[in-house]
C-alpha cells in the first residue's frame, strides 16, 4: 500500500519524509497560494499526485468548473470524482457523467463507493465497475459499517465494519484479482494492517497520525481505540511553533511499523 498523510500548510515541505505522494484537496489550491505553489513544485519534481474532490471537507463535492480546471492545470495522476455521501442513486449518476469526459493524459479517474446500506454499496461497487472505473475508493466513515460490526467503541466498529465489508466483497468474488482499489480515510490507525494479503488495496490516505500529533496524542504499539477530534478545517493555518515534529514522526512512522507498510525507499513516481 502507498500511503499519503494529509497534512497542515506548515508541513507541506516536511511531508515528502513520510508520504509516498501527494493528497491533494482542490479547494485550497483556490483557496492558498503556498499551497498551490506546492502542488506545482510536487508536479514539476515527478511526485505522483492523487486529487480529491474535497466533499469530506466542504459537505459536498468542489465546484465542477474548478475541478475541471485542475485537472486540466494540474494534470494529477489520479482524480476522485465527485461523490455523493452515502447516497448511491447520486453517486453513480455523477460517475457516470464523469466517466465519460476526456481527460489529459496519464490522469486515472476513481469512483467512490457510496451507498445507504450494505446492499446499495455493493451495488455501487459493482456499476462502477461496469461503468468502466479502472479503480475504485471505499471511505471509512459510513453509518451502517456499525451494523455490519456491532461494537460497543463505535471507531472500532466502523474500522471493522469497513473491514468486513471488504471482505465480503472479496469473498463473494465482487473484489476481482486485478481490481484496484484506493481506501479513503480511517476511524483507526491499525486497520490498515488487516488488509494484508488483499493486494487489490493500492494506495490509503488518512490524517489520522497528524491529527492525533496536533492533538498531543502519540500511538502506541497498538495504534488507538478513538478516532482524534482534530481537523484538517480546523488546523490548517496552524503554526509550526505550535507543532511537536517529533510527535508527528513518531505517528507516521509507527503507522507504518503497526500496518506492516516498508519505510519510504522511494516515493510513487508516476511511471
Amino acid at each position: 500500500m502507498k500511503v499519503s498523510h494529509e497534512v497542515p500548510r506548515c508541513l507541506l515541505s516536511a511531508s515528502t519524509e513520510f508520504n509516498d505522494y501527494d493528497y491533494c484537496l482542490p479547494h485550497l489550491l483556490d483557496q492558498d497560494e503556498e499551497y498551490k505553489q506546492y502542488f506545482y513544485d510536487a508536479k514539476k519534481s515527478g511526485r505522483y499526485i492523487v486529487m480529491d474532490n474535497s466533499l469530506h471537507e466542504l459537505g459536498e463535492a468542489y465546484k465542477w468548473d474548478r475541478l475541471k480546471y485542475w485537472i486540466a492545470e494540474l494534470t494529477p495522476n489520479e482524480f476522485i470524482v465527485p461523490d455523493v455521501w452515502m447516497d448511491y442513486a447520486r453517486t453513480h449518476a455523477q460517475a457516470k457523467y464523469w466517466v465519460q469526459l476526456k481527460y489529459p493524459k496519464g490522469v486515472t479517474p476513481v469512483a467512490v463507493v457510496q451507498g445507504e446500506d450494505e446492499g446499495a454499496a455493493v451495488m455501487c461497487y459493482n456499476n462502477l465497475k461496469t461503468l468502466g472505473y479502472k479503480k475504485l475508493a471505499i471511505s471509512y466513515g459510513a453509518t451502517w459499517y456499525n451494523n455490519l460490526f456491532p461494537h460497543p467503541n463505535k471507531d472500532l466498529g466502523k474500522a471493522l465494519g469497513r473491514m468486513t465489508f471488504i471482505s465480503r466483497l472479496y469473498s463473494s468474488k465482487m473484489i476481482e484479482k486485478y481490481d484496484r482499489i484506493h481506501l479513503l480515510g480511517c476511524s483507526v490507525p491499525q486497520e490498515f494492517g488487516w488488509y494484508k494479503g488483499y493486494n487489490q488495496i493500492e494506495s490509503i490516505d488518512t490524517s489520522n497520525p497528524i491529527m492525533a500529533a496536533l492533538e498531543g496524542t502519540l500511538y502506541d504499539e497498538n495504534g488507538l481505540v478513538e478516532k482524534p477530534k482534530a481537523n484538517m478545517n480546523d488546523h490548517f493555518d496552524i503554526k509550526f511553533k505550535y507543532v511537536d515534529y517529533s510527535f508527528i514522526l513518531h505517528n507516521t512512522t509507527l503507522f507504518r511499523e503497526i500496518n506492516g507498510i516498508p519505510k519510504i525507499e522511494k516515493t510513487w513516481q508516476k511511471s
